[in-house]
């Protein structure tokens, strides 16, 4: 396993993230497909035994049960100063007032119950998952400040906007003297690319870690576009995101499995070897629901693509609707 480090910051990570929206209970959020703490476990232990020290999680998965079940296993699997802990603020966590958002209130509830469910006194980076357009930015920020003085967090990320509104918050952030976000976590893979336009440079020229989410696009990059999965039909999300008729990301899932074919090696690989190519991005967040998806990962880090074989994945790509901001 790869370290690097997140940004400019002085936090190393590694250079894979294990996210954790597919543990936890099945019947506590909308996603059937979650795995159980039973199931869950060894996977997490399979990641620490990789040397996978980053973990992303979010208050919102299956209702708090994922950061329960990854606080458990890491606590039983490894020492807490190997292991890096990320966690998300926004969701809405109960019905009625305060129950989500950025408000100060909110966070100040949230950045507790998140500590108790992981069993720590501290996260390693505490990101905002979406903006919220009724709380005024500066009560956000300040109120992540404070938890980063209070020593609950270490570090501060966000997570998929406009570059305009990150570019906002970090000016509003060095206005004050506040703690500054060192990560975006954003919408990046083969069939999404419009990051490349103005985040991804905004980003590099302000020394922003990059940890992608979605990065085999929820898995159709990892089969034939032909082939539907039990996640695709229970998933609002990937319909909101992808198109599964649309000419171009077929034409881009062809090419992967057309260089999968010619390497010998699985689609997973393909789609992770371009993302992890990138030289913007420090740490892809791959899911992981059986053993064999950390072997292709991990394969993927050395998995050197041509300058051919990158033309051919790049190429039928076209631009598309901003998606994954909501």
């Amino acid at each position: 396993m790869d370290y690097v480090r997140l940004g400019k910051s002085g936090l190393e990570v590694s250079r894979l993230c294990l996210g954790c929206m597919t543990y936890g209970e099945p019947l506590r959020g909308p996603h059937e497909w979650t795995l159980d703490e039973a199931k869950s476990r060894p996977l997490i232990r399979q990641a620490i035994e990789a040397g996978i020290t980053f973990f992303d999680t979010a208050n919102v998965y299956s209702d708090g049960t994922s950061e329960e079940f990854l606080g458990r296993a890491l606590k039983d699997f490894a020492r807490r100063e190997e292991v890096v802990i990320a966690t998300k603020v926004h969701g809405r966590m109960r019905p009625g007032p305060n129950g989500g958002g950025l408000s100060r209130r909110h966070i100040f509830e949230q950045i507790d119950k998140s500590l108790k469910r992981l069993g720590v006194d501290h996260v390693d980076l505490y990101q905002i998952h979406r903006m919220d357009p009724v709380t005024p930015l500066e009560e956000t920020l300040e109120a992540l400040n404070d938890v980063v003085r209070a020593g609950k967090a270490l570090y501060l990320g966000a997570s998929s906007m406009f570059a305009w509104q990150f570019a906002t918050a970090l000016s509003l952030q060095d206005r004050h003297g506040w703690a500054r976000f060192v990560s975006m976590q954003n919408h990046y893979n083969l069939l999404y690319r419009e990051e490349e336009r103005e985040m991804i440079p905004f980003c590099r020229a302000q020394g922003i870690g990059i940890l992608p989410w979605s990065p085999l696009a929820r898995g159709r990059l990892a089969r034939p576009k032909d082939v539907r999965t039990a996640r695709d039909e229970t998933d609002l999300v990937t319909h909101k995101l992808y198109d599964q008729s649309a000419e171009a990301d077929g034409r881009i899932i062809d090419a992967v499995g057309a260089i999968a074919q010619n390497r010998g090696v699985p689609r997973a690989q393909v789609g992770l070897a371009w993302l992890l190519s990138r030289p913007d991005v420090t740490a892809p967040i791959i899911g992981a629901s059986r053993p064999s998806q950390f072997d292709d990962a991990i394969a993927a880090m050395s998995l050197a693509l041509t300058p051919d074989e990158l033309a051919a994945l790049e190429a039928p790509y076209l631009p598309k609707p901003v998606a994954g901001h909501s």
